[in-house]
């Protein structure tokens, strides 16, 4: 304790008296030269106001006088802060300043809510782990995603999503970016099994570059002006851009309320809401029901629907009140009858619903900065990397230092194909044995995924998102020591055989029966990157999983 503490408690009667009756029954804040902390007292005798009146007839007040506080409750009862002037605190350990985690009212018992309350968020990723986030209350699905790939050191932070999943009901859906994930999880059920999944969804924002794969021409029709002649194509750019709505229509399979039966049904979708003819295609009012309401409605995607709904196709979703629980009761599902079908339903209902929230969202996914790994640090190694310079030795000068960027970047990724050619050469002579070989240089891409079957690579492939271009590199389950490329194209996934062949004492590969070879799975992947060669499109998207 110092000299002037000292004095105050020790001092004339008269300063311990006006000490005591700092001691007030509620919160005041202590004003330091660099820190603000918030403290509690206990509860004492308020200063009278002859003291106070005492007290104001000192024009200079020295700091190691105390000095009275005055009422720091507003006209509504609330707290405001106190104009006093800089008080020393003996025990500063025990304040908690503004950027501690711990808070004072939690560690006394009298902790109060506000909106800087965090909440702990459970997040799965696709092996089965988890990793637990601290979020403030308004933390949106976006920030939620940059913590994620920052703390799962994520090469990239494009078209990451992430997905409520309810397994024991089979459903899904890829929350948007804006929505904040408290309150999305204040709508679960206690003790039920939903979880959230962290993995790649570059379907999320597809149809703002695709449009016409998404909405076909005959599932659209204007509403507003019918005689009007508009093409699809053009109702589908107003749509986007204008945020006008036409109507989405056309039969889809519903589960009748109680039963298990499935029924065939017109249905109309507009801004309005969901409706379904009670005649045919007829869209005239007398026939037409509402079906659900678009601004208390949620879409999502349902899994394994023919064991456990008996659904009449697999292209199945559900729509549910945001209200309701989740429960099966509650959940109207319908069937369409092939997966355009049922992914323009379920695009037409986050359009129609969210309107130029989605475009604001697409935007700002595109002008979000990219993500700077940090280069690793290496003891061994981290004084000499950073004087290391690129050179081209190619001249007879004897090097030259590579200044241009693009030169030098060109100039690493040609060393790296030598390097591969190389030690393919090395390793595909006859007189190294076949257990000497090193480690395949392709099972350590993001792209490749073992011996999966055909049918979980569909699954994978569906679940991140099916677009064009969407690709991952297999063990085949057929043919030994083949691979099998899996490839997306226009909502459909397509399996090519990848064969090994020897030309002289050389291995190679080849999906094309020896008409172009590749000397190991990552020149056949960089090749059809830049040029689509048999395939239908060029590979685009690798179908990636991480471990949170």
């Amino acid at each position: 304790m110092t000299q002037q503490q000292w004095e105050c408690h020790t001092g004339h009667p008269e300063h311990s008296r006006v000490c005591r009756a700092m001691q007030v029954d509620r919160r005041w804040t202590e004003v330091f030269k660099d820190a603000v902390a918030e403290t509690i007292v206990r509860d004492e005798p308020r200063v009278s106001p002859a003291k106070s009146a005492l007290m104001s007839m000192h024009h200079f007040t020295p700091r190691s006088l105390p000095l009275a506080i005055r009422n720091s409750l507003n006209s509504k009862g609330e707290l405001r802060p106190s104009s006093m002037p800089s008080i020393p605190n003996p025990f500063p350990e025990l304040c908690s300043p503004s950027h501690s985690p711990v808070r004072i009212g939690s560690l006394v018992g009298n902790a109060t809510t506000s909106e800087e309350d965090t909440h702990v968020v459970r997040v799965f990723g696709e092996d089965t782990h988890s990793r637990s986030v601290l979020v403030s209350s308004g933390a949106t699905v976006r920030d939620v995603c940059h913590i994620l790939v920052q703390a799962a050191h994520c090469t990239d932070q494009e078209n990451w999503a992430l997905i409520e999943q309810h397994p024991s009901l089979g459903l899904e859906r890829c929350l948007e970016d804006h929505e904040v994930l408290v309150q999305v999880q204040s709508s679960w059920l206690q003790g039920s099994d939903t979880k959230l999944l962290f993995r790649k969804n570059y379907a999320k924002y597809e149809f703002f570059k695709k449009p016409a794969l998404y909405f076909p021409e005959n599932m659209i029709s204007d509403s507003t002006d019918a005689k009007a002649e508009i093409s699809s194509s053009q109702l589908i750019q107003s749509m986007l851009k204008c945020g006008s709505c036409p109507e989405i229509q056309g039969y889809l399979h519903v589960r009748e309320a109680g039963k298990k039966s499935w029924k065939k049904l017109y249905f109309i979708l507009r801004r309005s809401g969901l409706y379904c003819s009670s005649k045919g295609s007829s869209k005239e009012p007398r026939h037409l029901q509402c079906v659900a309401d678009l601004e208390d409605l949620s879409v999502y995607t349902v899994c394994n629907s023919r064991k456990l709904y008996s659904s009449p196709k697999v292209h199945t979703f559900c729509i549910k009140s945001c209200r309701d629980r989740f429960r099966s009761q509650d959940l109207k599902l319908l069937c369409a009858e092939n997966e355009q079908c049922r992914t323009c339903w379920i695009t037409a209902f986050r359009v129609f619903k969210y309107g130029k929230q989605l475009q604001c969202n697409y935007l700002l996914s595109q002008t979000s900065p990219k993500l700077q790994i940090p280069p690793r640090k290496d003891t061994k190694w981290e004084e000499g990397e950073e004087s290391m310079v690129a050179m081209d030795f190619s001249g007879k000068s004897g090097g030259r230092v590579i200044l241009n960027p693009q030169e030098a970047q060109s100039a690493e990724k040609e060393e790296g194909y030598n390097w591969r050619k190389r030690e393919v050469l090395r390793y595909s002579l006859p007189s190294n044995s076949q257990g000497s070989r090193p480690t395949a240089v392709h099972q350590i891409q993001p792209w490749f995924h073992g011996g999966v079957s055909r049918s979980e690579a569909e699954r994978l492939l569906e679940e991140q998102g099916q677009v064009d271009g969407m690709f991952l590199i297999r063990d085949s389950q057929m043919h030994a020591q083949c691979f099998v490329l899996s490839l997306c194209h226009k909502l459909k996934t397509k399996h090519y055989l990848l064969i090994p062949c020897e030309e002289g004492s050389w291995q190679y590969y080849t999906m094309d029966d020896g008409v172009t070879l590749f000397m190991d799975l990552l020149q056949l992947v960089e090749f059809h990157q830049i040029n689509r060669g048999i395939l239908p499109v060029c590979l685009k998207y690798p179908c990636i999983r991480i471990a949170l």
